[in-house]
């Protein structure tokens, strides 16, 4: 991501900045997949510095063995897009 000039966050910009992140991933997964198919899913969202912020998503998902058709991996890369797409627009609402 480039620079994109913003200010310095602050403690509260930073956990809604996690949780739009977050929030975009799981709408993500939740609009390809039905909940009752989801076994489990964690999303862990983790910002770091400033000037420029780090943003990492990682997601774990694990679908029940009913569930046919679906590549987990893809699945998971494009949430985390989603995820970064989410995390740009927030920091871009900010300049």
């Amino acid at each position: 991501m480039g620079e994109l000039g913003f200010p310095e966050l602050s403690t509260e910009q930073i956990e809604l900045l996690c949780q739009t992140t977050e929030d975009a991933a799981r709408k993500h997964i939740q609009s390809k997949v039905q909940s009752k198919d989801v076994e489990r899913l964690d999303i862990a969202v983790e910002v770091e510095g400033t000037k420029p912020v780090n943003v990492t998503v990682e997601i774990n998902l694990l679908l029940t063995k009913e569930t046919k058709g679906f590549d987990v991996e893809v699945l998971v890369k494009e949430a985390v897009e989603a995820a970064h797409r989410a995390t740009e627009n927030f920091l871009r609402k900010l300049k």
